[in-house]
């Protein structure tokens, strides 16, 4: 595959992905916008999380049976309408339902182009491919929080939504142009109905061990990212901080170096050495807890702690990808799906958590749910791995 190509992939995907991310650093604007308190604001990433859900389960499947090219094109536009409704809610449940809507279509976008990626990688070279992409996500993710910072402090929070709207809408020539066409070829495109499709993602959900696996592993880190994430933001908004979005965003820049991590786990799963790295990157989920728990007395404990957070989050999330993809053909849209089901069940409940333990027991409280959630993650590993 060009370089071209590969980068293509990367952008697009950081690009979908960061308009999941972009209330997470809002969220005490957003709770002051619609008269909501800390406890219940986390609701607006749950709903984010619904969305990404009922995507895996409705959209994402699709890339198996239809033109992958322009089913791209149709969810990105759709997602750029979503964006809108967003920046333009009057009332809270017309927040959520856009926030709902954005979480679909912004993961059908970014998983679909995950499985896209799978599908048009040569053989023997799926997990750098994803492990490329994967990294774009990360960027994505990253610079979502620092972007949607920097905005609000300028445009307020809603003006985040607009400037991510007119991006997206921006990407759709390029992606109509250049993504490349796929034969339509497996048994998905030639036999199964809608229905079916689904249903087929369930089956692989109740069969395939390594999705199992792996998907566990998954729900337990993603939890883990969303309760520190979550409640960085209120943490750090409030005295004696007092920062301003854009400082807050700022502090996903530091962990740029999972981004590197991804695209070497993914090499590593390439050459079979996917269950050393899966124990590393647990090992480093769980020892960040201890650095971010000292962040109230020194600012470069975070710094530490984030690092060591996103590094190992994001190898354990390229190696599982590789893993699941690894001899397979036909079916990379519903594995991502159904692997990705995880993922929206352990964010969407870490994200609430997060919230409500930092309303009853402050920080200190939510680095202990996180510890505790990560070495879960660490325990299952190692009573599972062969």
């Amino acid at each position: 595959m060009p370089g071209g190509m590969v980068s293509l992939f990367a952008i697009a995907s950081g690009m979908s992905v960061a308009n999941v991310y972009y209330a997470q650093p809002l969220l005490d604007a957003i709770a002051s916008d619609f008269a909501v308190g800390l406890g219940a604001i986390g609701g607006v990433i749950t709903a984010t999380q619904v969305g990404c859900a009922l995507a895996l389960v409705l959209l994402v499947p699709l890339g198996d049976r239809v033109d992958r090219r322009r089913l791209m094109v149709a969810q990105l536009l759709a997602l750029v309408a979503a964006l809108l409704l967003v920046a333009l809610a009057p009332s809270t449940p017309a927040l959520l339902a856009g926030m709902l809507a954005v979480g679909l279509l912004g993961t059908a976008m970014t998983q679909g182009l995950i499985a896209y990626a799978a599908s048009a990688a040569p053989p023997g070279q799926q997990g750098r491919i994803v492990g490329a992409a994967q990294g774009g996500v990360f960027v994505g993710l990253l610079l979502a929080r620092v972007v949607a910072g920097g905005i609000s402090d300028v445009a307020g929070w809603r003006g985040v939504y607009v400037a991510a709207a007119v991006t997206m809408a921006a990407l759709a020539l390029p992606l109509w142009r250049r993504l490349p066409v796929l034969d339509p070829t497996g048994a998905a495109r030639q036999s199964l109905a809608y229905p079916q499709l689904v249903a087929s993602l369930f089956t692989l959900l109740r069969h395939d061990r390594v999705l199992q696996g792996r998907g566990m592993l998954a729900l337990l880190m993603f939890a883990a990212f969303n309760i520190f994430w979550s409640a960085l933001a209120l943490q750090l908004s409030a005295p004696p901080f007092s920062m301003s979005h854009l400082a807050i965003g700022g502090f996903g820049l530091v962990g740029a170096m999972g981004a590197v991590a991804a695209t070497r786990a993914g090499r590593w799963a390439d050459a079979g050495r996917d269950q050393p790295a899966t124990g590393l990157a647990l090992a480093l989920l769980f020892v960040a807890w201890w650095p971010l728990s000292q962040m109230e007395s020194s600012l470069w404990a975070l710094v530490a702690g984030i690092v060591l957070l996103d590094v190992g989050g994001q190898a354990l999330h390229v190696t599982n990808q590789s893993l699941i993809f690894r001899d397979r053909t036909g079916d990379h849209s519903r594995l991502v799906g159904g692997y990705m089901l995880f993922y929206s069940v352990g964010s969407g409940v870490g994200a609430l958590a997060s919230t409500v333990t930092f309303a009853h027991a402050g920080w200190q409280g939510v680095c202990l749910l996180g510890a505790g959630v990560s070495a879960a993650a660490g325990l299952l590993w190692l009573r599972t791995s062969p």
